[in-house]
């Protein structure tokens, strides 16, 4: 499954939330805040790797969705010092966040490529 086949749910200034079904634990995510373009799916690391909800939320980010980027540390650069997606994504339990940039980051064009398709299915 990928964004574009899903239900968007909700816009606002930090991004965009797709419908959340159970299957994927919670909405798939675009960020717009502060880097345009990235993305984050709950279906990836909840369903597909097995990842429990309370390892993350909680210890490492809020239940709410697009908080964490509200703080003025959300950057690259406290991911590279293994804060939010750093924790885990450090070269020894994930790829480290400092590689495969376009595997989280898709970009202006692509985020853009993203919210047509959506709007196009939401006209539907």
């Amino acid at each position: 499954m990928w964004l574009s086949d899903l239900v968007l749910s909700e816009i606002i200034e930090e991004g965009f939330k797709y419908q959340e079904s159970e299957e994927a634990g919670g909405p798939e995510i675009e960020y717009t805040k502060p880097v345009k373009g990235v993305l984050f799916s709950h279906k990836l690391h909840v369903k597909d790797l097995g990842l429990l909800c309370e390892s993350r939320h909680m210890a490492i980010f809020e239940m709410e969705a697009f908080k964490s980027q509200r703080n003025p540390d959300f950057n690259m650069d406290s991911l590279y010092k293994g804060k939010y997606c750093g924790a885990c994504h450090d070269g020894k339990i994930a790829f480290a966040s400092n590689t495969k940039c376009a595997t989280c980051h898709i970009g202006v064009k692509g985020l853009e490529r993203l919210k047509k398709k959506a709007q196009a299915v939401e006209k539907k």
